[in-house]
């Protein structure tokens, strides 16, 4: 007899235990459902800029009493200490900010939030703190890197927008303040968290297009 059989039994007794376990794992903690949705706020990338602005107004046309995430747009970056100006006192969930660069690439931080206007507010710093922290591997991307952070450090003009959650009768009186570019609104049945958001920037006057990137990167 080989010697090695009772040790080969052995294993294959230890695996088909190890089979059986996995099984019963499985049974016993199912797999997570991966969460799709196709939710979307902001322009799709290249969309004419007049096509979005009529889309979002007409998402605002409902005449329910139902909550809905909304993403409101400025027509220019304001300073963070502005938000509460615009929100109308409703719950805000994330800002973005986006440092203005001529022929530059910077990227939108978004800033998710905790109810209050005080958060809000001091999101800037949140801001400027993510984009310190922020690897990068070349001269060009460490000088855009330094800049942004800089001006956002120096409490710049660099809201660009926000996401809240009210009525579409609330939504359309934010709508008209001035200052405001465009309010879009999800159906009411969107979850929170769970659609992605792209805002209009104020330079995107013609089309919701990438900006060019072929400019020098000021030193501050």
């Amino acid at each position: 007899m080989d010697a090695l059989t009772p040790r080969r039994a052995g294993i294959a007794a230890a695996a088909v235990l190890f089979a059986i376990l996995i099984v019963v794992l499985g049974w016993a903690i199912p797999p997570r459902s991966a969460i799709i949705s196709t939710d979307r706020l902001g322009p799709e990338s290249g969309e004419p800029v007049a096509h979005y602005l009529e889309r979002a107004q007409k998402s605002l046309q409902g005449t329910d009493s139902d909550g809905h995430w909304a993403l409101l747009s400025f027509a220019e970056g304001v300073t963070a200490d502005r938000i509460p100006e615009f929100s109308g006192g409703l719950r805000i969930s994330e800002i973005d900010y986006h440092v203005a660069v001529d022929r530059v690439a910077t990227p939108i931080i978004s800033i998710g939030l905790p109810a209050g206007d005080g958060v809000a507010v001091a999101s800037v710093r949140s801001a400027a703190a993510q984009m310190e922290s922020t690897p990068t591997y070349d001269d060009r991307s460490t000088r855009v890197k330094n800049l942004v952070a800089s001006r956002l450090r120096a409490d710049c003009p660099c809201v660009v927008a926000i996401v809240l959650h009210g009525t579409p009768a609330q939504l359309r009186t934010l709508a008209a303040h001035p200052g405001v570019r465009a309010v879009e609104a999800l159906p009411a049945d969107a979850s929170a968290a769970v659609f992605a958001v792209s805002p209009l920037l104020p330079e995107q006057l013609e089309s919701a297009s990438p900006p060019f990137d072929d400019g020098p990167v000021p030193d501050n």
